[in-house]
C-alpha cells in the first residue's frame, strides 16, 4: 500500500463522534436515561435503534457500544495487550477492599496467575473433584427434600447460591464450608454483599462513598472483614495440609495449594495478597455466575413443558440415585447439556463486557483512541433473527447434533468471554449446572416456579444479571 492508500484508508475512518447514539443531559450523559438495574436493557434497546455500533456518554465519559459479534471476538482476543478491564473497576475494587486476583490483574501479572488458575480448572483436575461436587449435590437434595414433602416454597437463587459456594470452595480450596447444612453467619451472606456494591460504585454519577459512609458502606466493611478471615483460614489450612503432606508439593490436590507452592518459588512475583486475591475471585465468581445460570435454567424449563419433559427423560432413563451419577452419565446428557447453552444465550449472566483500548487502534471502520471505553454487548447477535431462527424461543435442541447450526451458535453466543481471558471456571460451571440439575429432575417433579408479580422474571443487573425473587416448589418423586 503506498503512502496515499494508505492516508486515504485512514480517511476513510469514522470517528466515535461521527457514530449515532442517544442524546444525552450535561455532566451526566446518557445516565439520567438509564435504570442502574436496567441497565444492559437500556444498551440493548439502542442498539435496535441505532445499529451494531454507536456511542454513549455515562456521565463524563464517552464510550463506544459494540454488538456485532465478529467484532466482539476480535476485541476479546486482544486481551489483555490490546485491552484491558477498566482502571475504574480496578480503582473501586481496589477502595472496597478487593484483593487484586486473575480477574482483575492487567498484563504480566495476569500472565502469571492465570497460568495457576487454568491448571485448577482444566478439565481432568475439574473430573478428579467430581467426589466432592457429588457430596455437594446430595446436600442439595436433602436440603429440599423437606419442602418438596411440606410444600413450602424454595427461594430458588439463595439456596442456589449456597450450592454453588460449596462447590467452589471445595474444588478450588480443598475446605468444606457446607452452608447448605447450616444456617448460622455463613460466608454466603457476606459474599453477597460486595457485588451489588460494586456495581452500584461503578455507575454512580458521584462518589458519594468517599466522603459520607451509608449504612450499606459500613454493612460492607463488616463483610470484608468476615470475608478476609474466611480467606485467611482457608490459606492456613492448606499451609497446614502442605506441611504436613510434602508430597502434596508435587501434586497439588486444589487451586489454592497449587498457588501457595508457586508463590513459594524464588522470583515467582505472587505475594500472599494476590494468593488471597484470587481465593476472593474464585468465590465471587463461583457463586453469583452459576446460581444465577442454573436459576435461570429453572425457570425456563418450568415455562416450557415440551423442554422439560424432555430433559426429565433423559436424565431419568439413567436409572440411579444422585448418590451414584458418575462423570460419564453426566457427560453423556447431551440434552441437559443444550438446555443450559441455550439458558446462557437467552439469559447469560454476563450480558456486557466493559473493556478499555490500551493503544490507539480500530474497531471495524471506526478509529478508537487509548483510553476509549468499549462497551461490549455480548448478548446482541444472540438473540438476533439475523443469527438464530426464532430468535427469542427457549430452543434447546438448536445446540444438539454438532452440525454448523450448533457450531455458528457457540461463535455468536459468548457467554463466558472469548479470547485469552475466556472465563477459566467455564467447565466446573457447566458440571455444577448439569448435575444440580439431574439430581432436581430425578428426584423431584417441578410443580412450578414463581416470580413476585406473576408475570416473566425480571432481569436485574447487580454485576451478573439474575432473576428477581424466584421461587420454586417442588415435589418428592418416590
Amino acid at each position: 500500500m503506498t503512502p496515499t492508500d494508505t492516508a486515504a484508508a485512514a480517511a476513510a475512518l469514522r470517528s466515535i463522534d461521527d457514530l449515532p447514539g442517544p442524546r444525552g443531559w450535561p455532566i451526566l450523559g446518557n445516565l439520567a436515561q438509564i435504570e442502574r438495574a436496567r441497565i444492559h436493557q437500556s444498551i440493548e434497546a439502542w442498539a435496535r435503534a441505532y445499529g451494531p455500533y454507536f456511542r454513549v456518554r455515562l456521565g463524563r465519559r464517552r464510550a463506544l457500544v459494540v454488538t456485532d459479534h465478529q467484532a466482539l471476538a476480535t476485541i476479546l482476543r486482544d486481551r489483555p495487550d490490546g485491552f484491558r478491564r477498566t482502571r475504574q473497576l480496578e480503582v473501586i475494587g481496589r477502595e472496597m477492599g478487593l484483593m487484586p486476583g486473575v480477574f482483575s490483574a492487567q498484563g504480566d501479572a495476569w500472565r502469571r496467575q492465570r497460568r495457576m488458575v487454568m491448571a485448577g480448572f482444566d478439565p481432568t483436575h475439574v473430573k478428579a473433584y467430581f467426589p466432592s461436587l457429588l457430596k455437594v449435590t446430595q446436600r442439595l437434595r436433602r436440603r429440599w427434600t423437606p419442602a418438596a414433602q411440606t410444600g413450602r416454597p424454595i427461594e430458588l437463587q439463595a439456596e442456589l447460591m449456597r450450592f454453588t459456594v460449596d462447590a467452589i470452595a471445595g474444588l478450588a480450596f480443598g475446605a468444606d464450608v457446607n452452608t447448605l447444612e447450616s444456617d448460622d453467619d455463613v460466608i454466603q451472606r457476606h459474599l453477597d454483599k460486595i457485588f451489588p456494591i460494586l456495581f452500584k460504585r461503578l455507575f454512580s454519577a458521584f462518589p458519594i462513598w468517599r466522603y459520607v459512609k451509608l449504612p450499606s458502606d459500613r454493612a460492607l466493611e463488616r463483610s470484608m472483614v468476615e470475608v478476609d478471615a474466611a480467606i485467611a483460614r482457608f490459606i492456613a489450612a492448606a499451609r497446614e495440609r502442605l506441611a504436613a503432606d510434602p508430597a502434596r508439593r508435587a501434586q497439588p490436590p486444589n487451586l489454592l495449594e497449587a498457588m501457595l507452592v508457586a508463590a513459594d518459588e524464588p522470583d515467582s512475583g505472587i505475594a500472599d495478597d494476590v494468593v488471597a486475591g484470587n481465593v476472593l475471585t474464585m468465590l465471587l465468581a463461583g457463586e453469583d455466575t452459576t446460581a444465577n445460570s442454573l436459576a435461570w435454567m429453572i425457570y425456563l424449563l418450568s415455562r416450557h413443558p415440551d423442554a422439560l419433559r424432555r430433559a426429565e427423560a433423559e436424565v431419568r432413563a439413567l436409572g440411579v440415585a444422585c448418590t451414584d451419577f458418575t462423570p460419564e452419565q453426566m457427560a453423556a446428557l447431551d440434552y441437559l447439556e443444550a438446555c443450559a447453552h441455550e439458558t446462557m444465550r437467552l439469559k447469560p449472566v454476563a450480558p456486557f463486557q466493559a473493556t478499555e483500548a490500551l493503544h490507539d487502534t480500530t474497531i471495524a471502520d471506526i478509529r478508537v483512541p487509548a483510553g476509549t471505553l468499549v462497551w461490549c454487548m455480548m448478548r446482541g447477535d444472540s438473540v438476533s433473527e439475523r443469527h438464530f431462527p426464532n430468535a427469542l424461543a427457549f430452543e434447546p435442541q438448536r445446540w444438539l447434533g454438532g452440525g454448523n447450526a450448533a457450531s455458528s451458535a457457540k461463535r455468536i453466543s459468548m457467554p463466558f468471554g472469548g479470547g485469552p481471558r475466556i472465563c477459566p471456571g467455564r467447565y466446573l460451571a457447566l458440571l455444577e449446572m448439569k448435575m444440580a440439575m439431574a439430581m432436581l429432575l430425578m428426584h423431584f417433579d417441578i410443580e412450578r416456579v414463581d416470580t413476585p408479580d406473576g408475570r416473566d422474571a425480571v432481569e436485574q443487573m447487580s454485576f451478573t444479571m439474575a432473576p428477581v425473587g424466584l421461587t420454586m416448589r417442588l415435589r418428592e418423586r418416590a
